[in-house]
């Protein structure tokens, strides 16, 4: 078997091919979530705590000078930025949620029938055992 011809099995099988789509569509549901925690989520959070731009919380590490947005401050030197790591931390959450989710209605969807009913012996069939036994007798 040609190499190409392994590849070609390789790649058309069924597995390849759906993990393909889920990463794909992995990249632009992370995107989505990305804005909602972003866009919707954040700014709750920072005017819970006090309205400054959470994702701007950092501490300076190389003596930039306060008030510095987190971009001019990285600019300037290291900086220990835990507001953008909470914001990954709380995206990263969801994003768990959602799957944990999605994997237990796929975990319902794909259960098992339920139990077939226990058959019934038709009546016709009990009478004949009945007058089968009476014959042994």
């Amino acid at each position: 078997m040609s190499v190409a011809s392994e590849f070609k099995d390789f790649a058309l099988k069924g597995n390849v091919v759906d993990l393909a789509v889920g990463v794909i569509i992995g990249g632009a549901f992370g995107k989505i979530v990305d804005s909602i925690v972003g866009d919707l989520i954040m700014p709750l959070v920072s005017r819970v705590f006090g309205g400054l731009d959470f994702s701007n919380y950092y501490l300076a590490l190389s003596g930039q000078a306060a008030g510095l947005t987190l971009v001019e401050a990285k600019k300037l030197g290291a900086v220990f930025a835990y507001g953008s790591f909470i914001t990954v931390a709380i995206n990263f959450v969801i994003l768990a949620f959602i799957i944990f989710m999605m994997v237990k209605q796929m975990n319902r969807m794909h259960q098992e029938a339920p139990a077939a009913a226990p058959s019934v012996t038709p009546e016709d069939v009990l009478l004949l055992r009945e007058i089968r036994d009476s014959l042994r007798k």
